[in-house]
């Protein structure tokens, strides 16, 4: 059972929560580029730091999932 969940959440949510944050990630920058506010950068690395936790905590529950199976 730990292994199906393991296995759905790293070839289906984790890709979905990497993608997530490079998406942020550029918007960031393009933001940044195009010398747009200030107040728009701040929240978008805000919201950056918060979807890297959650693609590290998917990452790291996919991990013990996978470790449970002998």
């Amino acid at each position: 059972m730990y292994a199906a969940m393991g296995s759905f959440l790293s070839t289906i949510i984790l890709p979905v929560a990497v993608g997530a944050v490079a998406i942020v990630l550029l918007l960031g920058l393009l933001n940044m580029m195009r010398g747009g506010s200030p107040n728009t950068s701040q929240r978008l690395m805000r919201l950056r730091v918060l979807l890297q936790f959650v693609a590290i905590v998917i990452a790291m529950i996919a991990v013990w999932a996978f470790g449970g199976r002998n």
